[in-house]
């Protein structure tokens, strides 16, 4: 079965939103043992839109698309499909009772231009939407299938995993393709295609080397009739990397560092401090991102000031001596943290993030401090001139990194 994806908005052609929602699909349809071969995206205009739709249902067993189900008059979607196939869009009177009672239920009463999302044609039914207003639409005609999904990430996810992707596998019981990815830190690309090469050579299995943000990504994806044999294919593969790569190896699939980082601490029973200045509390703002995160993280300090370093706990002569942009400092702001707000670890953040050099210190410097009542205290210094947000990014995906070195040699024997 061969997909297309729509990504349907103005706002997406122009850069004003990151098209999430199609990367979303195009990473679950192989799971589905769905072909993807097109993705587009179109913007809020009929002729446009119409031509696009139909030119994908010709080529495409089944076209997906994301956005233009709102009720102005620039949501498109409806207006769209219903030309392509010929046919015209009436009020549905259940589709109509619903909508009217959801806004009832918020003490609103219903505006009428929101009347046009309880259309349906003859060919399409209405797929529920209980985090929005937008139904989706199930069109089926001629073999070929278009599913309308709504725009906002939120609805559409919940839309795509409760009521699209068991259709579309209950409609295609076919070979399915699987993925596992491992995901390292510590080590670079070639580095992981080196130690892995024996690997490499394996077909279903296959495998894939890509560096990301948090590290480098090994992709094993196994195709087979059905989802348990393919997982039955990957395993010994994952299993020698694994053996390979060894500590390297931090997380899978969809963990995320600071999740992981974030049960390594709870484990250990530990907690946590930062006190971060060109980062402005990125580090902060990700660890507490995870669920739960008031298990282990005490607190951070933004000291984006010189003197606040001084007043929270860095002596004035590391200052005086080493420059705030240096190692020493770094560490110093990490034993302040760790003090002032009474936990077992501490990191320090400090870099010039950008436009101007500071202290004479090129654009990208970074400097990262750890100090763990396990363990003397460390430091890890590098340059990365990407940009300032880049910078801000890979400083907190480092400071992370070191965060992890240190939990791995935690032991209550080692305490300092």
């Amino acid at each position: 079965m061969k997909a297309e994806i729509l990504s349907i908005g103005t706002e997406i052609l122009l850069g004003e939103i990151v098209d999430t929602n199609a990367q979303y699909i195009a990473a679950r349809l192989p799971g589905l043992g769905i072909d993807l071969y097109f993705k587009a995206v179109v913007g809020d205009n009929l002729d446009r839109l119409t031509e696009t739709i139909g030119r994908a249902r010709e080529r495409s067993d089944v076209v997906i698309c994301t956005g233009g189900l709102g009720p102005t008059e620039d949501d498109l979607t409806r207006e769209a499909i219903s030309a392509a196939l010929g046919e015209e869009p009436r009020v549905d009177p259940q589709l109509e009772r619903d909508l009217r009672g959801f806004f009832e239920r918020r003490g609103y009463a219903m505006p009428e231009r929101n009347v046009k999302q309880c259309w349906l044609i003859p060919s399409a039914r209405a797929i529920p939407n209980p985090r929005g207003t937008a139904p989706g639409w199930w069109v089926e005609r001629d073999g070929k299938i278009i599913v309308a999904m709504p725009g906002p990430p939120t609805e559409m996810t919940r839309m795509w995993e409760q009521e699209v992707a068991p259709e579309l596998l209950r409609r295609h019981p076919g070979s399915v393709l699987i993925t596992r990815t491992l995901k390292t830190t510590g080590i670079g690309e070639g580095t992981v295609d080196e130690m892995v090469s024996p690997l490499l050579k394996s077909a279903n299995p296959s495998i894939g080397i890509y560096a990301r943000a948090d590290g480098v990504h090994l992709r094993i994806a196994a195709k087979a009739p059905t989802a348990s044999e393919a997982r039955a294919l990957i395993t010994p593969v994952e299993a020698d990397a694994r053996g390979i790569l060894g500590p390297a190896i931090w997380g899978a699939d969809d963990d995320t560092f600071e999740s992981v980082i974030g049960e390594m601490m709870r484990a250990c029973g530990v907690t946590l401090a930062t006190m971060e200045s060109c980062t402005g509390g990125l580090l902060a703002s990700t660890l507490t991102d995870v669920p739960g995160a008031s298990d282990y993280f005490r607190g951070g300090l933004v000291s984006y000031q010189t003197e606040l370093k001084v007043e929270w706990g860095v002596p004035q002569s590391i200052i005086d001596e080493h420059g705030v942009i240096s190692a020493e400092c770094a560490r110093a702001m990490a034993q302040a943290a760790r003090e002032r707000l009474e936990a077992s670890i501490g990191i320090g953040v400090t870099c010039v993030a950008g436009p101007d050099e500071q202290e004479g210190k090129p654009v990208g410097t970074v400097h990262i401090g750890i100090d763990a009542v396990w363990a003397a205290p460390q430091a890890v210094s590098y340059v990365y001139p990407q940009g300032r947000m880049a910078t801000k990014r890979r400083a907190v995906t480092s400071a992370l990194g070191l965060l992890r070195q240190s939990l791995l040699a935690y032991s209550p024997d080692a305490l300092v």
